[in-house]
């Protein structure tokens, strides 16, 4: 575990691990801004949800073309290309576009995620809103914020006070089974969002934007980032059946102490 006042590793040319974090993923915003009205080339990896773009593979390629120069012993997971296993305990989670359906629809929600590992201990993480020019990001032990100032997760107590929200996914059956937990809480909360980004919703649950977010079926570009904003903004996060919520975690629920008490209650049957 990460002391508090622990610093986290430096790069090749001296700066800091947040400082050049901080450049890859406004480096990769400038990438995926650059070509969002162009026309783009879309491909399928599995079944008909799961797309990628020749935009994916620009940004991710800028991402890492960086943290090989300045982390060249660090691992590499990256979601749309081969990784880089290494001896060191560090590795960077990165997604170049999470959001990548939203952002070949011209919908502009969508972002760039990128984590510091430990072992499964997440030490740094970043969700760049690059449309918004906004910046979530936490280190552990220190807090999390939205550019400059701090943020903090709802005050609110209860579902029935809230705004939740989730994603589908991209297998049919998961999807069916997270409008059946969307279907089951509804009309006992004050409204429902689809997000199109998991990223984008675990940074709105870190600064108050959502009450509460949900997804059945994650991948560890998809969820590093967020545990960590999430954890450091005062959240409640775990798997869907309550349990501690890790980077190879496929479900997660994201919210405050009180609303995640009253959501297990709700999908257990416990009305």
């Amino acid at each position: 575990m990460m002391r508090k006042n622990e610093r986290l590793p430096l790069a090749k040319s001296g700066r800091g691990a947040f400082e050049v974090a901080n450049q890859a993923v406004r480096e990769a915003g400038h990438v995926i801004m650059a070509h969002f009205h162009c026309e783009k080339r879309v491909s399928y990896k599995a079944g008909r949800s799961n797309i990628i773009t020749d935009v994916d593979l620009l940004a991710e390629e800028k991402i890492m073309e960086l943290l090989r120069e300045e982390y060249p012993d660090f691992g590499i997971m990256t979601e749309e290309s081969e990784g880089i296993a290494a001896d060191s305990p560090y590795t960077w989670i990165i997604d170049p576009i999470d959001g990548t359906r939203n952002y070949a629809y011209g919908i502009p929600h969508f972002c760039v995620a990128l984590a510091l590992t430990r072992g499964e201990d997440v030490i740094l993480g970043l969700i760049y809103d690059p449309v918004r020019d906004e910046l979530f990001r936490a280190q552990k032990g220190r807090g999390a914020f939205l550019n400059d100032s701090p943020i903090a997760v709802s005050t609110k107590k209860s579902l029935q006070a809230s705004l939740i929200s989730f994603d589908m996914g991209y297998d049919a059956e998961v999807g069916q089974e997270m409008l059946g937990v969307a279907s089951a809480l509804w009309p006992g909360v004050q409204s429902v969002r689809v997000m199109g980004s998991a990223a984008l919703g675990l940074a709105y649950v870190a600064c108050g934007r959502l009450d509460l977010y949900f997804h059945l079926s994650l991948y560890p570009w998809d969820l590093a980032a967020g545990i960590l904003i999430v954890g450091e903004a005062g959240g409640m996060i775990s798997e869907l059946d309550g349990k501690p919520v890790g980077i190879q975690s496929k479900s997660v629920i994201a919210t405050n102490a009180a609303i995640h008490e009253d959501f297990m209650r709700r999908v257990r049957g416990e009305w």
